[in-house]
C-alpha cells in the first residue's frame, strides 16, 4: 500500500449517504497489511433483495462458489469481506474458512447461512485462517452504522492508491432513492460478468429477479468493458442490494425489469456502474494515463467490443501510450490480430480529433505534432472506424508502465 495515489483520480472522493436497512462496520484483522482495516461488514436489518454477477474464471475462488449457492434464496442479511488473501486455489480450506465465515456471521446477525455473501480479495493459493477475524464479527454487528461508505472502500482496497465510490440518487414514481456503489481493483482486471469486487445497496424495494435483470444488462458497458492487464480474477464479484426500505416513504414495489417506472433507475444505475469502471481503469497499477478506445463500423457490437479488447489489451499499444508516442501502427496490428472482420482499405484510425490513418494508409494530412498533443494528455481516447456497419463499443483501459511490472513482481514478497 506504498504506492503514490494514481494522478488519474479523481479530485475529490464521493460522499455517500446512509442507506435505510443498512449499517456497515470494518476492523483490522491483521490478514495481511498492517496498520490498517482488511474487514468489512454490512449488515441488513431486515432481509434485502441481491444480485449478483461473478468471474467467469473456471478457477473461481470459494467464496464465489459460496455466493453462488446463496443467491437463488434471493435474500441477504449480512456481506463480510477480507481483504489481504482471496481464499482462491485452497481447496477444502477454503471451503471451510467459507463455511466458518458464514456460520459465525449468520450468528452475530441472528439469520442463517444461506443469507449471508462473502468475497475474499488478495493473493492466489494461501489457506485463509477464518479464526483471524470470525471472533470480531459479533462485536462488529453489534457497533455497525449507517454512514461508514469511506471506511468500507477502504478496507477492501489491494494495491488499489485510492478508494472507489459512487451514488446517484433518482425518483421511482415521485419517491426519491438513492444507490450507492464502492469498488475495488487496481490489477488482475479483465471482469467477465463483474469486477474484482463490487458492491452497490439501494433502499428501492425491487425483487432480487428485476434487480439482477438490470444489474447483468448494465454491467456489460461497464465493468465488462474494462481491462488493465487482460487477466480476469478468480475472485470477480459482483452484489447488489436491495433493502426496500424507501416504501415506508411511500414507494411502490416493484418486481418486473421492464417496468417503465424504472427507466431512471437502470439509467443511473448504468452511471454509477460506469463511474466505478473507470475508476477502477484509472487506478491500474502503475497507470498513467486512461485509454478509452472506441470501434465503430463493425459488423456487431460484439465484434465492436472484441476489436477494442484487442487494441485496449495489447501490450505494444499501452506502452506506447504510456510514452506518448503516436505508434497507430500498433493499433492496426491490434485490429488485424482480433480474428474478427475487418476490411485494411476501409480503416480509419484517430487519436483524440486527429485522423492519423484513413483507408489503409496513413491521413494524407497527418500531423506528428498534432497526434503527439494528443498522446500527452492524461486520458487517450483512440478511435477507431471499420466502414463494415452499425456497430460500436467502447472499452476502458490504461497504459503500462514499469511501475506495474514493479508492483507485480514483488507482490507476494
Amino acid at each position: 500500500m506504498s504506492h503514490a495515489v494514481s494522478p488519474l483520480a479523481p479530485a475529490e472522493l464521493a460522499t455517500l449517504p446512509a442507506i435505510a436497512g443498512l449499517r456497515i462496520a470494518t476492523a483490522a484483522a491483521g490478514i495481511k497489511y498492517k496498520n490498517r482495516t482488511d474487514l468489512l461488514m454490512m449488515v441488513f436489518d431486515r432481509p434485502a433483495a441481491v444480485a449478483g454477477v461473478f468471474t467467469r474464471s473456471k478457477c473461481p475462488s470459494a467464496p464465489v462458489d459460496f455466493c453462488r449457492a446463496n443467491l437463488g434464496g434471493g435474500s441477504a442479511r449480512a456481506l463480510v469481506v477480507n481483504s489481504g488473501n482471496a481464499n482462491a486455489f485452497t481447496g477444502r480450506r477454503g471451503r471451510e474458512a467459507t463455511a466458518m465465515t458464514a456460520q459465525a456471521t449468520a450468528k452475530a446477525v441472528g439469520c442463517a447461512s444461506e443469507e449471508v455473501f462473502l468475497a475474499s480479495t488478495g493473493v492466489i493459493g494461501e489457506p485463509l485462517d477464518a479464526g483471524r477475524f470470525a471472533h470480531l464479527l459479533d462485536a462488529l454487528a453489534g457497533e455497525a452504522g449507517a454512514d461508514r461508505w469511506r471506511e468500507a472502500a477502504d478496507a477492501i482496497m489491494t494495491t488499489d492508491t485510492y478508494p472507489k465510490l459512487s451514488t446517484r440518487t433518482v425518483s421511482i414514481d415521485g419517491v426519491e432513492v438513492t444507490i450507492n456503489g464502492i469498488a475495488k481493483g487496481a490489477g488482475m482486471i479483465a471482469p467477465d460478468m463483474a469486477t474484482m469486487l463490487s458492491f452497490l445497496a439501494t433502499d428501492a424495494p425491487i425483487a432480487a429477479p428485476a434487480l439482477q435483470a438490470m444489474l447483468r444488462d448494465a454491467v456489460e458497458p461497464s465493468f465488462n468493458s474494462v481491462t488493465v492487464d487482460s487477466d480476469t480474477s478468480t475472485s470477480d464479484t459482483l452484489l447488489f442490494f436491495a433493502t426496500g426500505a424507501a416504501v415506508e416513504r411511500g414507494c411502490p414495489e416493484i418486481s418486473d425489469a421492464q417496468d417503465p417506472r424504472l427507466d431512471a433507475f437502470k439509467a443511473a444505475l448504468s452511471a454509477l456502474l460506469l463511474d466505478l469502471a473507470r475508476q477502477v481503469a484509472r487506478d491500474g497499477e502503475g497507470a498513467r494515463k486512461e485509454i478509452q478506445v472506441t470501434v465503430e463500423g463493425a459488423v456487431s457490437d460484439l465484434s465492436a467490443k472484441r476489436i477494442a479488447l484487442s487494441i485496449a489489451n495489447s501490450p505494444l499499444v499501452k506502452t506506447a501510450v504510456a510514452g506518448e508516442d503516436a505508434n497507430w501502427g500498433r493499433v492496426v496490428m491490434a485490429v488485424g490480430k482480433a480474428g474478427e472482420e475487418a476490411d485494411r482499405d476501409r480503416l480509419a484510425i484517430h487519436f483524440g480529433d486527429v485522423r492519423v490513418a484513413v483507408e489503409g494508409e496513413r491521413d494524407p494530412a497527418y500531423s506528428e505534432e498534432a497526434a503527439s498533443t494528443v498522446m500527452r494528455r492524461p486520458e487517450i481516447p483512440i478511435r477507431v472506424d471499420l466502414g463494415l456497419g452499425d456497430g460500436r463499443w467502447t472499452v476502458y483501459s490504461c497504459d503500462l508502465t514499469k511501475e506495474y511490472v514493479a508492483i507485480n513482481g514483488d507482490y507476494r514478497s
